[in-house]
């Protein structure tokens, strides 16, 4: 019985009481590497100015001054401190534009990170801890989707049902959800041969409180460094679709609505897609960047390098 006592205590408690310590240590990692600490605080940054958009613009959106038509940027000859990235054809001030499209472009993103990471971790749980023929009818969605082209996909179910904010945001969550099946049903494989989830079941442990207790604790923080990868797709993926004109629709905005709006001016008026283009390179960049550190820093043989 004493052994009993000790294997169980060993086996169930310290797995999730190790998270916070590891975020911890994350957080320890993170303030010596610069390059991710400025990954970081881009992405906060471009988080904090979508919150609070309404009192970060110096203007409306929408509001239009055809008397203000296409003027440059407050640096340039021709421009006004009053538009300090110029306007656009309708005189609608550029900066305040690209402002609030950063609230449509990370809706979109986290919407779709929150299904897809739902749907493909609870899917790929189930078909790599019970395995079965649930594992071949999950493997079997999954590899038909990723085997189709994926902007392809996107772009025909965003046209069967119309276009639209509530039309991006499935088509982007029935392609990108497997992704995370796919990571999520590898790690479960592994884990459940692991020697403790054994003695679980020998100790008379379910099978629920043996994936609740044991795995999800285990698989936390290689999916939690795939949100940010994830995300600098998704947030890609929106703009192409929003560019050929079948994503986000007007009064709505999203930087890659407005790179399509600017293209017909980019001889004339460079600063209509310049400045939506870069605003989504930079926090695609970053959520690439944060990415590529969370996936090396979650990994032990590469941490050793890190802590070193």
């Amino acid at each position: 019985m004493q052994g009993r006592r000790t294997l169980t205590s060993r086996m169930i408690v310290p797995l999730p009481l190790r998270v916070p310590y590891e975020y911890r240590r994350l957080g320890r990692l993170l303030l010596r590497d610069k390059v991710a600490l400025l990954a970081l605080l881009i992405l906060l940054a471009v988080v904090v100015i979508a919150i609070f958009a309404p009192a970060v613009a110096p203007d409306e959106p929408d509001r239009q001054d055809l008397d203000q038509r296409l003027l440059p940027p407050a640096w340039t000859t021709a421009g006004t401190a009053q538009h300090l990235l110029g306007t656009d054809a309708l005189g609608r001030d550029n900066l305040s534009r690209v402002i609030f499209a950063s609230r449509v472009s990370l809706a979109v993103g986290g919407s779709v990170i929150g299904i897809t990471l739902v749907i493909g971790t609870t899917l790929g749980l189930l078909s790599g801890y019970f395995r079965g023929k649930l594992d071949d009818l999950v493997m079997a969605i999954t590899d038909s989707i990723m085997a189709f082209p994926g902007l392809l996909m996107i772009l025909a179910v965003a046209a069967l049902m119309g276009p639209g904010l509530t039309t991006i945001i499935a088509a982007l969550s029935v392609r990108f959800w497997t992704t995370y099946a796919r990571v999520t049903r590898g790690l479960v494989m592994s884990i459940r041969e692991e020697e403790y989830i054994t003695a679980a079941r020998a100790l008379g442990g379910s099978e629920l409180r043996s994936v609740w207790v044991h795995v999800i604790p285990n698989i936390l923080s290689p999916l939690m460094a795939l949100i940010p990868l994830e995300l600098g797709r998704v947030m890609l993926a929106e703009a192409s679709v929003s560019f050929l004109g079948l994503g986000v629709q007007s009064p709505m905005t999203s930087w890659g609505m407005l790179v399509a709006e600017g293209r017909d001016y980019i001889s004339r008026a460079w600063w209509l897609i310049t400045f939506a283009g870069l605003a989504l390179f930079m926090t695609i960049l970053a959520s690439n960047m944060l990415g590529s550190w969370l996936r090396l820093s979650t990994d032990p043989m590469h941490r050793r390098r890190l802590e070193a």
